[in-house]
């Protein structure tokens, strides 16, 4: 089966409409719960860069790597709409980029563009596709075909993903950019201050040198390549394309519960600490709903995937005509 895709859209800013989707509506009451967790990893950060590290260099920078994933697990609930009712106080607590690669405004556009599940998998309207469009993967290199095939093993997509994902994403932006496109161009002006600010902290308030501080970075977005690694497959239904991992270990705590992620698509507005209970109250419809996608764990993930590819990389059903 073919379809058809339109042009690529990751380069570009979101439009209007695709902001107003019901993931990014504000909820109606204060999760006292999330709020405590952002206070509490940002203090964690800074304990951990200024205290620990002289004291355990590797744990600290290990740790470090942890907390930085779990910054960008809350930083997703924040952008849909958690936890406050006002966005703006919600996207103020994301003032500090711990991970340094991403700015909030699009990370946040990107993403509520990507919860367009008509799209889901979609090399060029869905900004988080990791497949990649027949004809262009067929005009590639040997050398990077090789490199793209490299990171569909998970341990690939942990080891290669975050260096592969960042270069991608920032000649999409310099694209965009150079376009004239004046979201990105705020985007980055907004990410600035906050990246001085975290840089400044390392540099001047802790022990920590840059590179263990870049090294804990890399291995944070690594981790976040455990989560992304299943979390969409090429299917010709929209419903089956997003998976469910039925996971209640330490690594859907890193995550938030987006291991239950088609739980997460169909409610976006329910906060993170809702989904299990939502999940098992209805366990049999979202297992009907997205065609039985299904891992029991993390565990089972790595079994199957660690050292082989889950699928291939040009996207099987979607070609540019």
């Amino acid at each position: 089966m073919t379809l058809q895709a339109t042009a690529p859209q990751a380069a570009q800013s979101v439009p209007v409409e695709a902001r107003a989707q019901p993931g990014c509506t504000q909820t109606r009451q204060v999760e006292w719960i999330t709020f405590g967790l952002i206070l509490a990893t940002y203090a964690g950060w800074a304990a951990v860069t200024a205290w620990l590290y002289p004291a355990a260099p590797v744990p600290a920078v290990l740790l470090t790597a942890v907390l930085i994933a779990f910054h960008a697990s809350l930083t997703h609930e924040v952008l849909h709409g958690h936890p406050f009712p006002w966005r703006r106080l919600n996207e103020a607590l994301m003032f500090a980029p711990l991970n340094l690669a991403f700015p909030y405004n699009r990370f946040r556009d990107l993403h509520l563009a990507h919860h367009q599940d008509a799209r889901l998998t979609d090399p060029f309207d869905d900004p988080e596709s990791n497949y990649l469009d027949p004809g262009d993967w067929e005009r590639l290199p040997r050398w990077q075909q090789r490199l793209f095939a490299a990171q569909n093993t998970l341990l690939g997509r942990m080891a290669l993903g975050p260096g592969i994902g960042q270069v991608r994403f920032m000649a999409a932006e310099w694209r965009a950019a150079r376009m004239g496109d004046r979201a990105v161009w705020l985007a980055w002006a907004l990410h600035v201050p906050g990246l001085a600010l975290v840089l400044a902290w390392v540099l001047l308030a802790t022990d920590m040198p840059l590179w263990a501080y870049l090294v804990a970075a890399y291995l944070g977005l690594s981790l976040l390549k455990i989560r992304t690694f299943l979390e969409h497959q090429a299917h010709e239904r929209a419903r089956g394309r997003t998976v469910i991992i039925e996971d209640r270990g330490p690594l859907a705590l890193l995550f938030l519960n987006n291991n239950l992620h088609v739980v997460h698509h169909m409610h976006p507005r329910v906060p993170w600490y809702r989904l299990p209970r939502l999940f098992a109250q209805n366990r049999a419809r979202y297992l009907d709903r997205n065609n039985g996608y299904y891992f029991r764990s993390y565990g089972d993930v790595f079994r199957r995937h660690f050292l082989r590819a889950k699928d291939p990389v040009p996207h099987p059903l979607w070609r540019r005509h």
